[in-house]
């Protein structure tokens, strides 16, 4: 009885031991990704005027000649483009806190998994930034032109700098995220969420599905919620796609274990 009781105490202070040392490695390497963007952040500042006024070209060029953007804060001018200066550092960051998260969990992965990690990591952050840099050199001359076109007469297009901030990160945002829908489908693939066979299936829903995401997370109006919508259509076959390979690569894996088998 005695020796029964050492050995739960044993096993206990083991797991409590084993959970502080993961929370401090999690505190640890949440620092590391606060420190990232700080870092960053600290690099930006000085091109904090700079960056937003590349940030706000496409509307500037959009509106009619003689209108301008305002301020509609004191403190505005100094305090917006610091924000965007913050939002850019998280940006950049982001490779460095996917990595932060993939070192967190790689101890609990499989090998197979942890081949797989890092090129969806790499991936996710690439299509990531495509998606914004989308929606800036694309889907931002369009739309802004069509808002600045459409103003009633006798109104003058004078956007507030902090809420032009809020709407375009708002929309870098949604492309980025949206961008991500060929990691999103090779992860349920591989998974066994679903098959490639079920989301051919599935298609005329998942474009339904993509126009009214488009509709969602974009202004309202008909040229930005297509320009989310096809983008989203078009990645998702490239992830249907490649989730073919995945499947065959899936399939060869119990021959060559079977054949270890057999020759035990």
């Amino acid at each position: 009885m005695a020796n029964t009781s050492l050995q739960v105490d044993k096993e206990r202070s083991r797991s409590e031991g084993s959970l502080v040392f993961h929370l401090i490695e999690l505190r640890d390497r949440l620092l590391r990704g606060v420190l990232s963007v700080l870092v960053f952040f600290i690099l930006l500042v000085p091109f904090a005027n700079t960056l937003y006024e590349y940030l706000a070209s496409p509307l500037m060029e959009a509106l009619p000649e003689g209108n301008s953007m305002i301020s509609t804060e004191p403190h505005g001018p100094f305090f917006v483009p610091f924000k965007f200066a913050f939002a850019c550092a998280v940006a950049l960051a982001v490779p460095y806190l996917l990595y932060q998260i993939w070192a967190f969990v790689a101890p609990g992965l499989y090998q197979n998994e942890k081949r797989l990690v890092m090129p969806l990591l790499l991936s996710s952050s690439a299509l990531f930034y495509l998606g914004i840099l989308f929606s800036y050199y694309v889907v931002f001359p369009i739309i802004f032109t069509f808002f600045a076109n459409t103003a009633p007469e006798g109104v003058a297009v004078m956007t507030d700098i902090n809420a032009y901030l809020g709407f375009v990160i708002k929309l870098f945002f949604a492309f980025g995220m949206a961008f991500e829908v060929p990691v999103a489908t090779v992860l349920m693939v591989y998974m066994g969420i679903t098959t490639v066979e079920s989301l051919r299936r599935k298609r005329p829903y998942i474009i339904v599905a993509a126009f009214v995401v488009g509709m969602l997370l974009t202004p309202p109006d008909v040229f930005s919620q297509t320009l989310l919508a096809l983008p989203v259509w078009a990645l998702f076959e490239a992830g249907l796609y490649c989730s073919r390979f995945l499947k065959k690569d899936e399939e060869q894996e119990p021959d060559g274990d079977s054949i270890d088998l057999e020759s035990e």
